[in-house]
């Protein structure tokens, strides 16, 4: 008779234990899954200090502004050209108001 209740015991434990081991199981899965992960400077365009950074953007907002004051050939061969965004919204102005 004593038997019989020591062997009831390790089997809520077990239980308990085989619980816990799935639950830990499942938040190492979401850990590695889900969770956003702290990454370093990205290396592959080769730049990787903020005056790097800051030096490549001022180059590009330079050429952008440059390109949004300028005519240019964009395919001559279609016939599509680049113009001043001054004088592409003044065009486009005319356009409707000449369908009115």
């Amino acid at each position: 008779m004593g038997d019989t209740n020591a062997s009831s015991k390790p089997a809520p434990i077990l239980s308990v234990v085989g619980i816990l081991a799935g639950f830990a199981l499942f938040l190492l899965l979401v850990y590695m899954v889900y969770l956003p992960r702290q990454s370093g400077p990205f290396i592959g365009d080769g730049i990787r200090t903020p005056e790097e950074r800051a030096a490549r953007l001022a180059e590009l907002r330079a050429k952008e502004q440059k390109q949004s004051h300028a005519y240019a050939w964009i395919d001559q061969s279609a016939g599509v050209v680049q113009l001043p965004v001054k004088r592409a919204m003044e065009l486009t102005v005319q356009h409707y108001s000449a369908k009115r």
